[in-house]
């Protein structure tokens, strides 16, 4: 019971959220001119709304659910309520592949979360391999995982640091910011990132296996070393679309979860998909804020989401010490 009034507070915050974010900005229809509008087509307004405000809904509805979703399934595997995919370092992996191989291929654009997925998984593999010793520490984890972050973050800014042209455009695509989406970089992440999610929440099964100790989880003949590869994979996927198209976001994967225990409780039967809507209404409220605050200037918001994130990340960090 407590489960579904959960989810239902959920969902109707974030269509909330979803009608703010659409009626608010420079220009405002009332609910009935916006709908006739759509369908019509011949209101010039509505058609700046329909081409502005639209895409960077989608685009933050559905980075916020597969950066959510990513971190519920990192903290799966890594057995570390601390993993999140930019604390670990794949954020900062898959945007650095991203921008070097759309610098050096502009025609290849609409592939970006395909090059960001390699560079994800790369520095997923360096933290999994330079942390593992005998099993997984999770102070040392998150230690591995922010010195690949600051690697890779120091090489994407050294590749900026160039000042071309065409780097300084190009690197447009992968700026933390979610202003100016088209429906282009709309359908990138719908396709990518709505497919990674609805595999992830076939994964809710693996995942309450997977935070048991390994002992346990053999004797129950679970492959433990192929289930850890393909879930890591699917949160991989994830996370690079995200940052792909939306650019670095840190400490939402970390949040979203963290709350999700709190509220539902650890099952990811429940939690994958309150992660997925959690996320999106976060990054859509966060975005909106961002936005409207100081209008007409901007807040990114990925600032928003540090700002939020650094102290919850001092807090889980003192809570798990004790």
């Amino acid at each position: 019971m407590k489960s579904i009034l959960v989810f239902g507070i959920t969902i109707l915050c974030f269509l909330g959220v979803l009608y703010w974010a659409v009626m608010s900005g420079s220009i405002q229809v009332s609910l009935p001119r916006l709908l006739e509008g759509i369908f019509s087509g011949v209101d010039d307004e509505v058609n700046v709304i329909y081409d502005l405000r639209f895409p960077r809904i989608i685009v933050a509805s559905l980075a916020g659910a597969a950066l959510a979703v990513s971190g519920a399934l990192l903290q799966a595997v890594m057995r570390n309520p601390l993993a999140d995919a930019s604390i670990i370092g794949i954020s900062s992996g898959a945007n650095f592949t991203a921008l070097l191989a759309v610098t050096i291929f502009p025609q290849l654009f609409f592939y970006m979360p395909l090059f960001a997925f390699i560079g994800g998984l790369v520095a997923c593999g360096l933290v999994f391999s330079l942390s593992w010793k005998g099993g997984l520490s999770p102070m040392k984890l998150i230690l591995v995982g922010v010195a690949i972050h600051a690697t890779f973050t120091g090489l994407s800014e050294a590749f900026n640091y160039r000042g071309s042209y065409s780097v300084t455009s190009i690197s447009a695509a992968t700026t933390s910011t979610l202003s100016m989406k088209t429906w282009s970089e709309a359908n990138l992440i719908l396709l990518y990132g709505g497919l990674a999610i609805l595999v992830a929440m076939w994964l809710f099964h693996w995942c309450n296996l997977l935070v048991l100790d390994d002992r346990t989880t053999s004797s129950l003949g679970l492959p433990i070393l192929r289930v850890r590869v393909i879930v890591s994979v699917v949160a991989v996927v994830l996370a690079a679309t995200a940052t792909a198209v939306a650019g670095v976001i840190a400490f939402l994967g970390l949040l979203i979860p963290h709350i999700g225990r709190q509220l539902i409780g650890s099952d990811y039967k429940l939690l994958l998909p309150f992660s997925a809507i959690s996320g999106a209404l976060l990054l859509v409220l966060a975005d909106t804020i961002g936005r409207t605050v100081l209008a007409p200037n901007e807040i990114p918001a990925s600032i928003l989401m540090s700002v939020i994130g650094g102290p919850f990340l001092i807090f889980l960090l003192r809570k798990s010490g004790q």
